[in-house]
C-alpha cells in the first residue's frame, strides 16, 4: 500500500512574509524643478511663488511624488519646501530625491506599520521572487526589524530557502 504524499512545507510552522504585500500601488511621478527655472539657470522667487499659488495641484491626488532638479542650478531649500507644501494636501507621499528614493520611502512607510512582536519566536521566510519590484532596502529593513524577535529568518520560498539568521 502506497503512503499518501504529505506536503511538509504546508505542515511546517514557517511563516511566509511577502514584501510585495507592502507595495503601494499608487502612481509614481518625478516633479523636476528645472521646468520652473528662468533660462534653465535661475529660480525667480516672485515667479515661482506665483506658479505654486496658481498651479492645479489636485492633479497629483493620491500619487507619489519625488521632487528633484535635473538642471545644474543652485536651488534654495525653501523652493522644495514650497512644492512640498503645495503637494502634501493632494499627494499620497512627497519626498526629495529620485524614483528609487521615493520607492524606498514608500516601503519605509509601509514597513513602519509592521509589528515585529507578531513574529516573536517564529520561523519566518521572506519571499524572494514576485511580480512587484521590491527594492533591496525593503529586504534589509525587514531583516533589521525581525532579527531581534524571530527564531529564524530565511529568504526565498518555503521549499527552497537561504538561511539568513538563526537564534542560538
Amino acid at each position: 500500500m502506497e503512503e499518501p504524499i504529505v506536503n511538509r512545507v504546508a505542515r511546517s510552522a514557517l511563516i511566509t512574509l511577502d514584501l510585495a504585500d507592502f507595495y503601494h500601488p499608487g502612481e509614481r511621478l518625478v516633479y523636476d524643478l528645472a521646468q520652473n527655472l528662468y533660462q534653465g539657470l535661475i529660480l525667480k522667487e516672485k515667479d515661482f511663488r506665483a506658479f505654486v499659488k496658481e498651479h492645479d495641484w489636485s492633479a497629483y491626488a493620491g500619487k507619489n511624488v519625488a521632487l528633484t532638479c535635473t538642471a545644474e542650478a543652485i536651488i534654495p531649500t525653501w523652493a522644495y519646501m514650497l512644492l512640498a507644501s503645495a503637494l502634501t494636501p493632494h499627494a499620497h507621499l512627497v519626498v526629495f530625491g529620485t524614483l528609487e528614493q521615493l520607492e524606498q520611502a514608500l516601503f519605509q512607510q509601509a514597513l513602519s506599520r509592521l509589528n515585529p512582536e507578531d513574529y516573536r519566536d517564529q520561523r519566518v521566510v521572506i519571499k524572494g521572487c514576485g511580480e512587484v519590484p521590491v527594492p533591496e532596502y525593503a529586504y534589509v529593513e525587514i531583516t533589521r526589524l525581525l532579527r531581534p524577535v524571530v527564531k529564524s529568518l530565511m529568504y526565498g520560498e518555503p521549499c527552497s530557502t537561504v538561511p539568513v539568521f538563526k537564534r542560538k
